[in-house]
Order: C-alpha cells, then sequence, then structure tokens
C-alpha cells in the first residue's frame, strides 16, 4: 500500500513545475511586474493622469532615449564589460549636436552624422583601452567619465550662452525632437526599428553569436578563431553611436547644454540592464531584456516622480533596486548548481522488476561468455568518444569523436583516417539517406545534414513547444539516435527535455519522462513531436513493415514499438520490458533481425534507489554531484533480438579490454562494428553465417546509381 501511495504521488504531483519556475531568471517575471507598476501608479490618487496619451508620449519618449544607451550597455554587458561612461558620453554627444546646429548653423543631416561618429570615437577610445590593450574595464569607463565630464563641464562654460540664445526653427529637427506618426513618437519608431535589428543581429548573424561566445568565456572564444580584441571594442564604439543617437532624440526635445545632462545616467542604465535580465557575468543576455528594464526603471522613476518624491528619493531607489538586482544576480551565477539541485531536481519513483540473469552458469539468453575477446581495434588512440559508427556502399567507417569532428577510415585495413567535416559539437547517432547524405544527431545542437563532399548544413535544431510546460521545450537538447523511412522521414530520439548533454546522469537521478521522440520531414523541413513522456530515449530503427519504429528507452530498460502510419498509427507497445542493462542503439541485423547495445548493466544499489524518490530528493541536495548514485555505464554487451523481443544472441568481453562499454554497432559485410562514447578506438568483430554482401542501405533502398 505505501509503495502504491509513493507510485501515485510523484508520478502525478508536479514537484518539477517549482524547481522550473525558480530556476527561470528575473525576466520571465518582468511582464507581470511591468502590469502592477502600471495598475498600481494608475490606480493611485496622486497620479490620476499616469495613464493619459500625453503622460503615455512622454514615457515613450524618454524610453526611447534611454533604451538607445540601454542597448549599448547591453551590448558592452553581454560581450563580458562594462560602460560607466555612457553618462558623459551622453552629455558630449548633446553638446556636439546643439553645437553644430544652433552656433556652427550645419544642416540637420551633417549634425546627425557628426554627432554619431563623435559617439563611437568617445566609445572607441574605451573599446582600444579594453578591447586591445587589455585593461579592467569597470576602472577604464570610470576614468573616461571623469574625463569626458571634465570636457563637457570646459565645453558649457564657454558655449552655453550661444546655444541658449539659438532657437533655429527646423521642422525636421522638430520632427525628430517632438514628432509623431499615427500618434507614435518618431524616437519610438526608430528605437523599435533598432531594437529589431539589434535582435536579428544577436540571434541570427555570425557576429552576434561571437559576442556573446566572447562574453561566455573568452578564452575559449580565442581558441575558436574568433576575434576577441576587435570584437570587444566594435561593441564600445557600437555602445558610443548608441548612446549618441539616444542624446540626439534628447538634443531635439529639450535643446539644453545644463551642467546635470547626463548625471547619474550610467546608473539609470546600469539597473535597467541588471534588472531586465542580463548577467554581469557576460554571454547572456537580449534586446528584449534590455527593453523589459528600461521600461521598469522608467515606470519606477516617472512614478516617484510624478509624487512629488524629490531626487535623492529617485536616486536612492535606483541605486537600491541596482544593489538588489546585482547581488541576485550574482549570488544565482555562484550558487546556480546548488539551486538547481535542490530545486530542480524532481526525482520521481521507478520501479523496475528483478533483472534477468546474466552470469555464467546460470543459463538465459543473457549469460555472459568472452565472444569478443578477439576484436580487433581501428583507430586506436586517435579518436576519442566514437559513440555511433556507420559505413558507407563504399565500405568506408565513419565516426564522431568529441572535439566535433566526423571522422572516416578507409577500408581495407582502416588505417587511413581524415576529418570529414567538423561540426562543432558532439555527434552522436548517424543515418545515411537515399542520396547518401549522412544525417547525424548533434549533442546541445540538433539535427545535422552532410553532404557526399562534406558540406554541413542544419536540419532542425527545434520542435513545437508543449503547451503544459513551463520550461520552453522546443529547442533540441540531446538528440541522440535517428532512423530514415523509405518516405524519407527522420524518427530521433531526444533523451531529455530538462538537461543539457553534461548533465545525462541527473536525468538518471529524475527517472522521470523527460524524453521524446521527434520526426522531421526532409520533404518540407516540418518537424514536429510524436512521442512524449519517455525515460531517456535513445536507439531508433525502422521496423520491417516500414509504418513504425523501434525505440529504446534507457533508463525505462525497455524496448518498445511505435506506430507512425497503417492502422495501429499512434499505438505504442512494449517489445521488451526487462532488459538487464541499459540500452542504447538499436540497428538493423543481416538476417532481418536486430542489433542493440546495452550501453551497461543494472546494479541493485539504483534499482533499489529508483523506487526512493525521497532518498534520491535528500542525495541532489545533501551530497556532491560526484558522489550520487549514477547509472553504471562501465560494462556493456551487444545482443540480438527479433521484432518479438526474443534474444537470439549475446556478445560479452569479460574482462573489458577492448570494450568496457558499449554504445553502437553495425552489421557490415560479415562484420560488426562497435562504438562506445567514453571508449578510444573502434571494435571490428567477425560475425559466424553473417551474410558478406550486407549492407544496410543497399538492402534498404537498393544500390546507388
Amino acid at each position: 500500500m505505501r509503495e502504491t501511495l509513493t507510485r501515485l504521488r510523484y508520478r502525478y504531483w508536479p514537484d518539477h513545475l517549482l524547481g522550473e519556475i525558480l530556476s527561470k531568471r528575473w525576466t520571465e517575471t518582468a511582464i507581470p511586474v511591468i502590469l502592477l507598476l502600471i495598475v498600481g501608479f494608475a490606480l493611485s490618487r496622486s497620479l490620476e493622469h499616469f495613464l493619459s496619451p500625453a503622460s503615455l508620449a512622454d514615457t515613450a519618449r524618454q524610453a526611447g532615449e534611454i533604451g538607445f544607451i540601454g542597448l549599448g550597455m547591453a551590448l558592452v554587458v553581454i560581450v563580458g564589460g562594462i560602460d560607466l561612461s555612457v553618462g558623459s558620453i551622453f552629455a558630449l554627444t548633446d553638446f556636439c549636436a546643439l553645437y553644430l546646429l544652433d552656433v556652427l548653423n550645419w544642416p540637420v543631416p551633417a549634425v546627425v552624422v557628426v554627432t554619431m561618429i563623435v559617439g563611437g570615437l568617445l566609445g572607441a577610445v574605451n573599446g582600444v583601452l579594453i578591447g586591445y590593450l587589455r585593461l579592467r574595464a569597470f576602472i577604464t569607463t570610470l576614468i573616461t567619465l571623469i574625463i569626458y565630464r571634465s570636457a563637457y563641464d570646459l565645453l558649457i562654460q564657454r558655449y552655453s550662452n550661444a546655444i541658449a540664445s539659438a532657437f533655429p526653427d527646423i521642422p525636421s529637427w522638430d520632427f525628430i525632437g517632438g514628432g509623431t506618426v499615427l500618434g507614435i513618437p518618431s524616437v519610438a519608431l526608430v528605437y523599435i526599428v533598432i531594437a529589431i535589428f539589434g535582435h536579428v543581429f544577436l540571434t541570427r548573424l555570425r557576429p552576434g553569436w561571437h559576442i556573446t561566445a566572447i562574453g561566455g568565456s573568452r578564452r575559449s572564444a580565442y581558441n575558436s578563431g574568433i576575434p576577441v580584441r576587435r570584437t570587444i571594442a566594435l561593441c564600445y564604439v557600437a555602445s558610443g553611436v548608441l548612446t549618441s543617437i539616444g542624446a540626439l532624440f534628447f538634443a531635439a526635445r529639450l535643446g539644453t547644454v545644463g551642467g546635470d545632462i547626463g548625471v547619474g545616467l550610467e546608473v539609470i542604465v546600469l539597473t535597467a540592464t541588471v534588472l531586465g535580465g542580463i548577467t554581469l557575468g557576460g554571454g547572456k543576455g537580449s534586446v528584449v531584456k534590455s527593453m523589459v528594464g528600461v521600461l521598469i526603471v522608467l515606470l519606477v522613476t516617472n512614478g516617484l516622480t510624478a509624487m512629488n518624491a524629490r531626487g535623492g528619493v529617485n536616486r536612492m531607489a535606483l541605486a537600491s533596486i541596482l544593489l538588489v538586482a546585482a547581488m541576485v544576480d550574482i549570488r544565482w551565477q555562484k550558487n546556480r548548481t546548488r539551486i538547481i539541485s535542490k530545486v530542480y531536481v524532481a526525482p520521481t519513483y521507478h520501479a523496475l522488476p528483478p533483472p534477468p540473469p546474466t552470469e555464467i552458469g546460470k543459463g538465459g539468453p543473457f549469460e555472459q561468455n568472452d565472444r569478443l575477446r578477439e576484436v580487433s581495434l581501428i583507430g586506436l588512440g586517435r579518436i576519442e568518444a566514437p559513440e555511433d559508427v556507420i559505413l558507407d556502399r563504399n565500405d568506408v567507417l565513419y565516426a564522431g569523436s568529441r572535439h566535433g569532428d566526423i571522422i572516416r577510415f578507409f577500408p581495407p585495413d582502416y588505417e587511413r583516417m581524415e576529418v570529414f567535416a567538423h561540426i562543432g559539437g558532439q555527434p552522436l547517432g548517424m543515418a545515411f539517406d537515399k542520396q547518401d547524405n549522412l544525417y547525424v544527431c548533434i549533442g546541445g545542437m540538433g539535427l545535422y545534414r552532410i553532404k557526399p563532399d562534406g558540406t554541413v548544413e542544419k536540419a532542425t535544431d527545434e520542435t513545437n513547444r508543449s503547451l503544459y510546460s513551463v520550461n520552453d521545450d522546443s529547442r533540441l537538447r540531446l538528440a541522440d539516435d535517428l532512423d530514415i523511412t523509405d518516405d524519407g522521414l527522420i524518427f530521433f530520439s531526444e533523451a531529455t527535455v530538462r538537461y543539457e548533454m553534461d548533465e545525462w546522469p541527473v536525468d538518471g537521478l529524475e527517472a522521470r519522462g523527460n524524453g521524446r521522440i521527434i520526426c522531421y520531414d526532409t520533404k518540407t523541413g516540418a518537424t514536429h513531436t510524436a512521442l512524449r513522456g519517455l525515460k531517456f530515449p535513445n536507439g531508433v530503427a525502422v521496423a520491417s513493415d516500414g509504418q513504425s519504429i523501434l525505440f529504446a528507452e534507457t533508463f525505462g530498460c525497455s524496448i518498445k514499438r511505435y506506430w507512425f502510419a497503417g492502422s495501429k498509427k499512434g499505438d505504442v507497445e512494449i517489445v521488451m520490458d526487462n532488459l538487464p542493462g541499459y540500452p542504447d542503439n538499436i540497428n538493423l541485423a543481416s538476417d532481418g533481425n536486430y542489433w542493440l547495445a546495452l550501453v551497461g548493466m543494472r546494479s541493485p544499489s539504483l534499482d533499489l534507489a529508483w523506487k526512493m524518490p525521497g532518498f534520491r530528493r535528500r542525495m541532489a541536495k545533501r551530497v556532491p554531484v560526484d558522489e550520487w548514485l549514477f547509472p553504471n555505464i562501465n560494462t556493456g554487451c551487444v545482443v540480438k533480438f527479433n521484432e518479438q523481443g526474443k534474444i537470439l544472441e549475446s556478445f560479452w568481453d569479460l574482462k573489458g579490454l577492448n570494450h568496457p562499454m558499449i554504445t553502437s554497432m553495425r552489421e557490415h559485410r560479415g562484420y560488426l562494428y562497435l562504438g562506445g562514447i567514453a571508449n578510444n578506438r573502434i571494435g571490428r568483430f567477425k560475425l559466424d553465417n553473417a551474410d558478406p554482401d550486407f549492407v544496410q542501405y543497399d538492402k534498404r533502398w537498393g544500390k546507388s546509381s
């Protein structure tokens, strides 16, 4: 009875939702915060006109002006720096615009261009000092803040009267400062356009990826060939240009060069940046987060101003918000792993029946033997982590490497090797299509296609998001094995939607149904989730009927069958439900049956712990990660089975000298080729009574033309 109640509690109680909510950054709750601020100020008796059109238009203009500076600050922070001089740059470029227009009587287009150039040059000073000379960003921009502010003070002492006495009546300048389009301020429209470009730049263009990569790890970015110093310098230049754009709109709106222009602006912008969720450590951030932070800060400051709060109160409020936001950000980054292990990891009840015997002398289909003792080795010490292996029609052997390469070995002796393609992520499952394109599941990246000439193309890295998921599960985190149907449908498994590739043991600790089967249509390019709620799905193989697939649930220690077409479409049935080890890749055998790799063997301690979710939860909270109970993947074997779930043969290496763990195998022309993600070699084993002419893709699709 107690076991039944435990099973029901951990199956249906969504403990992991709390962890998903707490593990999200502040930005995910920023929209409700904005709405609460608007409603709160709107309902205040002292702010009767807070939501009036005039007030909203004024807020939009301020948001646009400060938003430009916020975008520049976001770039600098994402790349791993900080810019405290934005307030002084804002003041200098405001002076520049008004001096050129009011004193020198320059045309408006020239004023705009030159002011932006001046802003870029001021930012370039920071860029050269920080990017190329590698000075500390904080102290460098603090010094330039003082220098630029001193220069501004000297300039306004001499020219402020000349600027103040000029009142140019220029329609284009007036439109910049106070014009509207369909009731929307011009500054807001320009800001939206630049923000959209900034979003595309950061998320879709290579230079934007470089900025994020540098902020994440400068050393790794440098080793990857990214021009780190130049990119950092250009980010400060861009910050200066964006600040000057904000100053142009400010100058056109107010036309003043007072002594307090830009004072404290760096605090406002930095508060907006951190409050929006852009981490001070660099490497994470977005345009949307910058926009949200600016809106929150403006709502707070404008609300306090409308309530007749003194300037000191405003500054104190901003400083307090910045302090709290920075503290949360820094503490989160420092203790992220510990926090996640306490609130995000949510073990559930998972009971497995006693495993079938494997010991010598006890009989049974899994009885240990030493049949893999004579395995010959390919690429010993020259390849690392060949999780999957595959051969083409010309007997060339392909395997992935942990360095992000696809390596190929040439027959007949497979001594000569070369890098066929470089992808960058860990290659896992592989399969050829009818046109000899090699499709590869890349951990953390998705599904990729490599053409026969070595050209790498992304097939898909996302699927449809589930409606009931708190966490965004549209991105592919751990695509790991695949197979292709005659009609060009690619079914591949994604082991977990909650954890990254290097965190796979944590998914084993949870033992939840975090995995899924995904279908990619090579004809239309569409991707959809075919099956959810699987316990670390791994191997995938198209069944003989062409209407179903066989797939492995690693932590379920089972093989299942899913019909994607025909009269049973959508049905799932169990083929084998109590394996003695953890199933991995599945591939076709020459006699019409299937090969299966058991990556490791079950242990009584973990089987027992899987029935005790409370114990595993306490272990996650109190015990270091390297001392958790993990699935054993040190010793495995290869078995042959049929579609009825009957084990026909098993192959073991008792001493583990050649292949201590096996993640994949391929039969090709009478040999079985073995791969292992923890190995530094590929195994080649001569099969007895196997078809010496068997080539998997020739059998399925015929000879290549």
